[in-house]
């Protein structure tokens, strides 16, 4: 009897699962939209762990010249987009409808599911709200004194590179930079991992970027298929670093007066978190140490890996192309010459037009995150083909629309010319979003431009960036296939010369 019973609800199973399969392999192509057919456990997830996110998507944006196209993340259908004009809705005229983001982090994880890049409304409402004001102008102005050292102790740091007889591995180097920007800008305490190259934070940063099978597929999962995550406790941090990271907190915040001595004028980060605590508190709002500690972990993440990572390519990208980087170098100079050889700040590198035209054109190659992940809180009209019911979640795939011959000619061709003023404008709309776009776009982009902006002004009126021999071209580098950021596989190096003017001693 048990055992007809057992073959029985096998059966059963069996014939429940057959059929929800055909549902499932069935459901774009029964809405006309092309698709690449399912694999019949992972869908379209079979490139995990195997190819890089941003690279797959390229390939599928290649595959189907369509505005959109149908994926499957394990059995749940997805959609990707690939039309400016459906972006724009998606991003900032409907933002409304995809207020909120498909990846989450789980109950067990409360810092990475309490950080404004995760988190949905409506708290993510109320704290995007608060932390707005951290990142005016003004407020990053304040900063400037820490950037313009750091961007000092970088440049010692690669005269100390240059006399060892390795190549310079650039994303270390500046990983090391851009750890100690926003390890003082975010938490207040000295980080000198430039000069010593083993701060505090820089451990914390270091296990943060690092990735084996376990965190490769912690973030998979966060960022394709979130049910996974309580059930094998994954987390967007590591849970052991974020301990260490809530000892620098707490110990910063009892130097400070603790929680309870009033902030009058924010000087970092931690500052401008503190004053919120106590500005809620007015408002009978409870803001709690994970939430506050939840932000200056996604700040640091955020930062770190991603301004590193756009710098080491910048120079690797000028090495190959030195005709950008002399146009540059000129334009540098001339703004040294022009305000008597003072140090340079956040204010004076701003208006390098050059500067800011070879930093976007990076980032149009190699952009931050590769695409930009929604759902849908109502059934959605995406056209008058397709409409979608509530909850299907969306990636805009901007990383594919910034290679695209038909808004940026000759896309492999490094060339900033393109963000020239009468260029600029001709570029079309929500082609270019290496931020985001909308209200969720990012919060730090001024910050992270800041930071890109001063390291590379320093590098370049200092030095001539010079291929080195037998390595490989831009367009050959082989990227991270286990992480999610277009990061490169093997160390980036170039061949640093010290240049010839009034201004290098």
């Amino acid at each position: 009897m048990i055992v007809i019973l057992l073959l029985t609800v096998t059966a059963c199973l069996i014939v429940w699962l057959v059929t929800k399969w055909r549902r499932v392999k069935r459901y774009w192509l029964e809405k006309g939209v092309p698709h690449h057919p399912p694999h019949p456990v992972l869908g379209s997830l079979t490139f995990l762990q195997r190819e890089n996110p941003s690279r797959w998507m390229r390939k599928l944006y290649k595959d189907f010249a369509a505005p959109y196209v149908g994926i499957w993340l394990f059995w749940r259908p997805a959609l990707v987009i690939n039309s400016p004009d459906i972006a724009k809705r998606v991003l900032v005229k409907d933002a409304d409808v995809f207020r909120n983001r498909f990846l989450s982090s789980g109950k067990t994880d409360p810092i990475g599911a309490l950080n404004i890049f995760t988190v949905n409304d409506p708290l993510w409402s109320s704290l995007r709200r608060r932390l707005t004001s951290v990142f005016t102008a003004a407020k990053l102005r304040s900063l400037n004194g820490i950037t313009v050292s750091k961007a000092k102790n970088l440049l010692n740091r690669i005269d100390i590179e240059i006399q060892k007889s390795e190549p310079i591995d650039l994303r270390k180097v500046f990983t090391d930079y851009t750890t100690d920007v926003i390890g003082e800008s975010a938490f207040g305490v000295t980080s000198n991992s430039l000069i010593d190259g083993d701060s505090i934070m820089r451990k914390v940063t270091r296990e943060f970027g690092s990735f084996d099978l376990h965190r490769g597929l912690s973030w998979s999962s966060i960022f394709f298929f979130p049910e996974l995550v309580d059930i094998f406790r994954f987390s967007f941090f590591p849970k052991d670093t974020i301990e260490v990271l809530r000892n620098i907190f707490r110990s910063v915040i009892a130097q400070r007066g603790g929680y309870e001595k009033e902030v009058k004028d924010a000087r970092d980060l931690l500052d401008a978190l503190l004053k919120i605590k106590q500005e809620a508190a007015k408002e009978d709002e409870e803001i709690s140490e994970d939430l506050l500690l939840a932000q200056a972990a996604i700040f640091l993440l955020g930062g770190f890996e991603t301004s590193g990572g756009a710098l080491s390519w910048t120079i690797y990208e000028l090495a190959w192309n030195p005709q950008c980087q002399e146009k540059l170098y000129q334009e540098v100079l001339e703004t040294k010459r022009k305000i008597g050889g003072r140090n340079f700040d956040s204010a004076i590198v701003s208006e390098i037009p050059y500067l800011d035209c070879v930093i976007k054109e990076t980032l149009r190659i190699y952009p931050p995150m590769g695409w930009l992940d929604r759902i849908s809180s109502k059934d959605y009209k995406i056209d008058d083909n397709l409409t979608i019911p509530a909850g299907t979640t969306i990636y805009v795939n901007g990383v594919s629309m910034q290679m695209d011959p038909q808004y940026f000619p000759e896309p492999e061709v490094y060339n900033p010319d393109r963000f020239l003023p009468d260029n600029e404008r001709d570029i079309t709309p929500y082609s270019y979003m290496p931020f985001g776009e909308g209200p969720r776009s990012c919060i730090g982009t001024r910050f992270a431009y800041q930071t890109l902006r001063l390291g590379l002004a320093e590098i370049i009126l200092k030095y001539e960036v010079r291929v080195l021999p037998n390595t490989p071209k831009p367009t050959e580098c082989q990227v991270e296939k286990n992480g999610l950021l277009l990061m490169p596989s093997e160390k980036l190096s170039v061949e640093f010369v010290k240049r010839d003017n009034e201004f290098v001693s």
